[in-house]
């Protein structure tokens, strides 16, 4: 059985492979069957996740704690094992480090619905965070859009100059900046562990693309209900959407939209059943992380370790 650390996973399955094993996943499985994640409350506003997932070949299951006071210890946000079954006999083959998986996936699922979703000039890109989800959502931006412009706005603005500074380089011009910067942006991605939105959906101008990530509770939503009423709103799955994702549940529950204002799964973006309308407004990509994606790059990263020998 193999141990695979942080920097072994990092190395070991490009954004680009991660992405393209996600898209053939959506295309061909469909609709992923798994239970909703247990969470459960741990000390200090700690949770504590179990996202068990099947597959057509494999089995996995992820087991993570999420601190947001660690990052202010230097420590990671998000601490884990991701534990992987795998072979005829479905027998344990791998144990990698669940806060790097978790960072490549989540990327890589926002990487793709940025491809299905965004206009294919988007140049101008702004990500609310500083972390380690703003510099993977950076890089996975870049991969699929022809960026120009990034904004890093965070509530720190000595993080944000930090993140654009050691990510000098992946576009012409990085820069920190302020909320305001979303009423020129053609992306935004918002990687925050924020409890309330973090910018006015109005400003946000005709045909942008948003890829929220970062609340994962009924309680929580970093983008605010003018937005939500704006956009043609896509998700991984309605189920998780509908039991985590408060950027949703919250105006469901003025009556500000309707669970059938969910347009789209990810399934049926990569299957290419459901396309955004050319005349959306602004489209939003809803993400809480499912332990499928999980499962699938896992298997596609040992997949290519095998491959090497």
């Amino acid at each position: 059985m193999r141990f695979l650390d942080a920097r072994a996973v990092r190395e070991g399955l490009s954004l680009e492979g991660a992405v393209d094993a996600l898209s053939a996943a959506f295309a061909t499985v469909g609709k992923p069957t798994m239970p909703q994640r247990p969470m459960l409350e741990g000390p200090g506003g700690s949770d504590f996740l179990i996202m068990p997932a099947t597959g057509a070949e494999a089995v996995g299951a992820k087991v993570i704690t999420i601190n947001p006071a660690n990052p202010a210890r230097g420590q990671p946000l998000i601490q884990g094992v991701f534990l992987l079954f795998g072979g005829e006999s479905l027998a344990p083959v791998a144990v990698l480090d669940a806060g790097a998986l978790t960072s490549i996936r989540t990327a890589a699922v926002s990487a793709l619905a940025t491809r299905l979703m965004a206009r294919p000039d988007a140049s101008n890109l702004v990500i609310f965070g500083a972390g380690v989800q703003a510099r993977a959502h950076l890089e996975a931006m870049v991969a699929v859009r022809p960026i120009e412009r990034v904004t890093i706005v965070d509530r720190d603005r000595d993080r944000a100059l930090e993140l654009a500074a050691g990510a000098a380089g992946l576009a012409p011009t990085i820069e920190a900046g302020d909320a305001d910067s979303v009423g020129e942006a053609h992306l935004v991605c918002t990687c925050t562990t924020s409890p309330q939105p973090v910018f006015d959906g109005a400003q946000l101008m005709a045909g942008a693309h948003v890829n929220a990530m970062g609340s994962y509770k009924p309680s929580t939503a970093e983008v605010d209900e003018t937005l939500v009423k704006r956009a043609w709103i896509a998700v991984e799955t309605r189920e998780a959407a509908l039991a985590e994702a408060g950027d949703l549940l919250q105006p469901i529950a003025t009556g500000a939209i309707a669970e059938g204002s969910i347009a789209a799964e990810l399934a049926d973006l990569a299957s290419g059943r459901i396309k955004p309308p050319e005349a959306a407004d602004v489209t939003l990509f809803k993400s809480v992380g499912i332990a499928f994606e999980d499962l699938v790059v896992a298997a596609a990263l040992l997949e290519r370790l095998e491959g090497e020998g």
